[in-house]
């Protein structure tokens, strides 16, 4: 019997539920200090690039039947090195993310504890988090498997409150100036970087492409309706966030809880305190579980030194979850939310780009390899992806370049360490 199909829909609702995430509970704020309204065509960037960036993963993904993602497509594409590069920080970007993702629970958990406004009390929360899940996870307790569609209903439910009962409570003079003065392209680079948090999870609804019922029709149609919808909803959060708390928008961490505060009172605010909670606390603990074994699996494909792989007695990967869990702890002590999700953002360029280039470079190298789905209108959407995302790297403050690629080449000598180590068992 053959395996089912995803359909049209089922990968449409997926690569919604793939992307919306706490980013746009908490952002928005971030965004408007920035720009200003004009904010709000931060958004539009970032859904051409977006898209630009999923159609090339999702051609790649269609050429290959194994897991690995964008390792696999840079290792083909341009070598062993280029593949470990991008391997590793595939690793790295997870543990940036939970760093942040940590963070995020903090400050979200300010709005019902006033005390957690102080950046310092939010830092020790976001380090006892990660401390704790890793110890929970060196026991094998895997929580993931009790949420099931928690955090998916926590983020939608005061999502869909918001937009609607915020039509209703809207000031047109919040919008004026549109863009904020002194806006610089440094700022607008900020600022789109800020934005593009929110929409971090959209690759996976291109790289799902060979689960799904004609592929080179449905790709395309998917991600186009998916990252329509979510792009819509978060432009109206943005709209309705402007809308009701005007310049004091730039002044919060907790921007859609405070904003839903001015129409619904207390039990608006907490509602969507509570559903971001529930939300970032899935994430928190997702990336716990899932973090160290990509370190774990990185080591059994060679990529990684062989003590990464060794589990205890629960067949926990031990030493991936510890080391981990320091990293992503170090990472808290960096910066506020805002500035850990740029940081993220930034890292996850050394996937986005070297996949874009893949597509052209894979397409003459290797043209026996079938993609099941091919990017339309030639290169003009990896040269898009490429374009934009560069801008964005150029346009980005030092610190923050460093603290999100640095890693790529402190990591580049362990490559000839791995190798000079593999050549040697094999003689």
């Amino acid at each position: 019997m053959s395996e089912k199909k995803w359909s049209l829909k089922t990968i449409v609702l997926y690569g919604i539920n793939c992307v919306i995430g706490s980013g746009i509970f908490l952002l928005p704020g971030a965004a408007y200090k920035l720009l200003g309204p004009g904010s709000l065509l931060a958004y539009l960037f970032v859904f051409v690039l977006v898209m630009s960036v999923a159609l090339c993963f999702a051609e790649c993904g269609s050429m290959f039947e194994e897991s690995g993602g964008p390792y696999l497509y840079a290792r083909k594409a341009f070598g062993d090195f280029f593949g470990y590069e991008v391997g590793v920080m595939k690793w790295i970007v997870s543990i940036i993310a939970w760093a942040t993702m940590a963070v995020a629970f903090a400050t979200a958990l300010s709005a019902l504890v006033p005390q957690l406004s102080d950046p310092t009390m939010q830092k020790m929360v976001a380090i006892g988090i990660i401390v704790v899940l890793s110890a929970v996870n060196l026991f094998g307790v895997n929580v993931m498997a009790y949420l099931n569609n928690i955090s998916t209903i926590g983020k939608l439910v005061p999502m869909a409150v918001f937009v609607i009962g915020g039509l209703f409570f809207i000031k047109l003079e919040n919008f004026t100036p549109f863009i904020a003065e002194g806006a610089t392209s440094a700022s607008v680079s900020a600022a789109i970087i800020t934005v593009f948090y929110a929409f971090t999870g959209f690759k996976n609804v291109g790289v799902a492409a060979g689960d799904m019922e004609n592929p080179t029709k449905n790709v395309p149609k998917a991600l186009i309706l998916s990252m329509s919808i979510v792009s819509i909803i978060y432009f109206l959060i943005q709209f309705h966030c402007i809308g009701t708390l005007g310049s004091a928008l730039g002044d919060t961490s907790t921007p859609v809880a405070d904003a839903m505060g001015t129409f619904l009172g207390s039990k608006g605010a907490l509602l969507v305190t509570l559903g971001t909670l529930v939300s970032v606390g899935g994430l928190n603990i997702a990336g716990s579980f899932n973090t160290p074994r990509c370190a774990q699996a990185l080591a059994e494909g060679a990529l990684l030194p062989e003590s990464f792989k060794k589990c205890n007695k629960y067949n926990v990967p031990y030493i991936s979850v510890i080391i981990t869990g320091v990293l992503a702890l170090l990472l808290t002590l960096t910066g506020s939310f805002s500035e850990l999700a740029a940081i993220s953002v930034i890292s996850r360029f050394s996937q986005y780009i070297p996949t874009c280039i893949a597509v052209p470079v894979l397409r003459k190298k290797h043209p026996e390899m079938k993609a099941g789905y091919q990017v339309p209108l030639g290169y003009l959407f990896p040269v898009i992806a490429v374009a934009a995302s560069c801008w964005l790297l150029i346009n980005t403050e030092s610190y923050k370049l460093i603290a999100g690629l640095g890693a790529m080449v402190v990591v580049a000598p362990l490559y000839f360490v791995m190798k000079r180590r593999g050549e040697k068992k094999s003689i």
